[in-house]
């Protein structure tokens, strides 16, 4: 049996309003108990109600509401579904809370709200979890890509693979039917094009993980180099603030500071660290160089400062090596400060060393160095659009899909869609027998329907909806 759920919906806490939302069979019959206006039963679906909520046991009025009724099956659960605006006075909440629980509803499980949504169709299990995505966004990008998922653009996509499959799928089961007379139903080579062509897209979403995931979590850039290099300086100009001291002593910095800023809607974690060299002059600042190392271990992309006027391009280069030597895919900056103090043949060296490294003939072209007057706010622009394209080199021009994911279980959901693929290709190309390529293909769209819930479990649905919070 189905009963009536109610939780607030809108946080915890003294505000202007709040909202206790009642969804289920008898919702409307729930609130009507409370509510002073009759007849709410046979009121139309998407109408504002105003009027008073009283306690039914001894008529003492709780609250001046006003009510907002949807009916079955418009209503983001599909059900019968209530929500009353109330002062959004904690007392006046759990007063709300408590008369409506007696009245016959059940206080509402994390995510049930949502969760009744996906059971009853309303959403597929991807569109159910970027709800959570869209109310935990933070910045205009991951916004725009959780309201896609909403909406469902990556649910079609998946929707459209899975449904090439199946028709192939259907044809191999078919061939298994009529084992004993030998015949082929599917087209061995149009299944080997379909599963190019569908295993490209699936590559295209894994790669747009990395930077899902960096839309959705925030990019951590880790500020170092050696002392009075700058580095306190770069991060109240890239913050816009005093949060850093900033003195001419070397190794003012003994702990990392950190703070975050969006850049085009992404979201930076810029991490202030201590001065790295070789002999710290206290246990102290030692402590903050042993930090500063974890800190780059832990980090998305490295911003190597260095001051223009001490380092060569040689010691550059050493140091740079040197804090990446047991970090080979960390993406590393090298960003060059104090341009206003650097005499013209140090510019030319720098110069000279970019010049060579970005030739057209260069081996291994190396990003230029990004120069700057952090003290004056020179070159910032151009840090910040530096940033942006490391973020965004690897995105969405190299996937081949419109399409981010941002999911940790999607993302996994698709690599093992991808490794049954492989097999059914490789299998086509050694003549393995129609049953396991059968087998491989349905592991394949198993996989898929994960994503979206067309193939789930109790315990998956558990692990997914107990994340969100308990009004949604």
């Amino acid at each position: 049996m189905i009963d009536t759920i109610v939780a607030l919906s809108t946080p915890a806490g003294a505000g202007a309003l709040a909202v206790v939302r009642l969804s289920g069979p008898d919702a409307v019959a729930v609130a009507q108990r409370l509510f002073s206006k009759p007849n709410l039963a046979s009121k139309p679906g998407h109408t504002l109600h105003h009027g008073t909520l009283r306690d039914p046991e001894n008529q003492e009025v709780l609250d001046d509401v006003v009510l907002a009724l949807y009916r079955a099956p418009r209503s983001f659960t599909r059900e019968d579904t209530v929500e009353i605006s109330c002062h959004g006075s904690d007392y006046v909440v759990q007063q709300v809370l408590g008369c409506l629980l007696r009245q016959g509803a059940r206080l509402a499980e994390a995510g049930e709200f949502t969760k009744r949504a996906f059971l009853n169709g309303a959403l597929d299990l991807a569109q159910a979890e970027a709800v959570a995505d869209l109310i935990a966004a933070d910045s205009a990008l991951s916004h725009q890509v959780a309201l896609n998922q909403l909406r469902g653009g990556f649910s079609d996509e998946l929707r459209g693979l899975r449904a090439q499959l199946i028709t192939f799928a259907a044809l191999l089961e078919l061939e298994l039917d009529f084992g004993e007379e030998d015949v082929e139903f599917a087209d061995r080579s149009g299944l080997t094009r379909l599963l190019a062509e569908v295993g490209g897209v699936v590559a295209g979403l894994l790669r747009s993980f990395e930077l899902g995931n960096v839309i959705k979590n925030g990019v951590t850039t880790v500020i170092a180099g050696r002392p009075n290099a700058g580095k306190s300086t770069l991060l109240n100009a890239l913050l816009r603030e005093e949060r850093a001291i900033v003195s001419a002593t070397p190794g003012t910095t003994r702990d990392f500071i950190e703070d975050e800023v969006s850049l085009d809607g992404i979201r930076f974690r810029f991490v202030d660290t201590a001065g790295l060299r070789d002999n710290p002059a206290d246990e102290v600042e030692a402590i903050g160089v042993q930090r500063t190392r974890q800190r780059i271990g832990q980090a998305a992309l490295l911003l190597y400062l260095f001051d223009l006027a001490e380092l060569t391009p040689a010691e550059v280069a050493a140091d740079v090596a040197t804090l990446t030597a047991h970090l080979p895919r960390l993406p590393v900056l090298r960003v060059g400060n104090k341009l206003d103090v650097a005499s013209a043949a140090q510019l030319a060296a720098f110069a000279a060393v970019e010049n060579e490294a970005t030739a057209p003939e260069a081996a291994n072209k190396q990003p230029a160095t990004i120069l700057l007057a952090a003290n004056q706010g020179r070159g910032l622009a151009a840090l910040q659009t530096a940033l942006l394209a490391q973020v965004r080199g690897a995105g969405l021009a190299g996937t081949g899909t419109a399409t981010i994911v941002t999911n940790v279980r999607h993302a996994r959901a698709l690599a093992a869609a991808a490794g049954h693929l492989a097999a059914v290709e490789a299998g086509l190309a050694t003549g393995r027998g129609t049953e396991l390529l059968a087998a491989d293909l349905r592991h394949a769209l198993g996989a898929l329907g994960e994503i979206t819930g067309e193939i789930s479990s109790d315990d998956l649905l558990t692990s997914i909806f107990t994340q969100f919070c308990i009004g949604k």
